[in-house]
């Protein structure tokens, strides 16, 4: 059996990237937090987002019970799979799995930063940290729903880059999180503004137009105080930069699209 590791702090996008990685290279089976899964489909196993607290979860990823540990390693055995990918939060813990259900050495390490874009991270890192949103890679009718404290969404469909259809994944909301935090979007809005105002040479500010549900896009209406003489793109890019830097640095997200719209000029000498 070859043995791969997907390796990504929590809240990364690993469960979300698991199916499409495993599609393209041909990966029949998965270990993610205590479930054995080969083909999208849950074989043997119970999932550590099940557990009441992040201890026992902990545990039940690594697979330390051993009624548990046992289940999964025969029904690995029974299914005799080539390939094999184990999803863990670091180098340690895929190491301890593949030692706890005697899977051998592993054979491929693979950062969730090879696979993922950092605006992709960023976003599931945003999205953990203020709703709370935990993926399974398995089907919403797979899930045991009475161990859960919520179903967020179910049966979220997952397609290859050749919209070839390669399993879905439920998103849930474990007993062991705190809650969620809500960001309201006009403390996106009234921090774009702000640091927009901080530049010297911007008068005046206005969103036209933002989208902070997916990060998509937001376009500012810009007036300046500028001289002719001076190149006008580069005062727009410093405001762009600076607007990205600002999300990323306090919200740890990235949007897409930063659209400037100079609206007005007041000539300064």
């Amino acid at each position: 059996m070859i043995v791969y590791a997907l390796v990504g702090k929590s809240g990364t996008g690993k469960s979300t990237s698991v199916l499409q990685y495993c599609h393209e290279h041909n990966i029949p089976a998965i270990i993610d937090d205590g479930i054995f899964i080969i083909n999208g489909s849950k074989m043997a196993g119970t999932s550590a987002k099940y557990e009441n607290n992040y201890i026992k979860a902990v545990k039940r990823a690594t697979f330390f019970y051993e009624e548990h540990r046992k289940e999964v390693i025969d029904a690995i055995q029974m299914t005799c799979v080539a390939k094999i990918l184990i999803v863990g939060t670091s180098v340690k813990m895929v190491d301890l799995i593949a030692k706890k259900l005697e899977l051998g050495k592993i054979h491929k390490y693979v950062d969730i930063s090879e696979i993922r874009t950092s605006k992709e991270i960023n976003m599931a890192r945003h999205m953990r940290n203020t709703q709370g949103k935990h993926v399974i890679p398995i089907p919403y009718t797979q899930v045991e729903s009475n161990k859960l404290k919520k179903i967020i969404q179910k049966g979220l469909y997952l397609f290859s880059k050749q919209a070839k259809y390669i399993g879905e994944v439920t998103v849930i909301q474990p007993r062991f999180t705190k809650g969620t935090i809500i960001v309201h979007e006009n403390v996106y809005r009234d921090m774009i503004l702000y640091i927009c105002k901080q530049l010297k040479y911007v008068r005046n500010a206005k969103i036209l137009d933002s989208d902070f549900n997916t990060f998509q896009s937001v376009k500012i209406e810009i007036e300046l105080n500028w001289s002719l003489e001076k190149n006008i793109v580069e005062p727009l890019e410093e405001i762009q930069q600076k607007v990205n830097e600002a999300l990323l640095a306090y919200f740890e997200i990235e949007m897409t699209d930063i659209h400037i719209e100079l609206a007005a000029i007041k000539l300064v000498g």
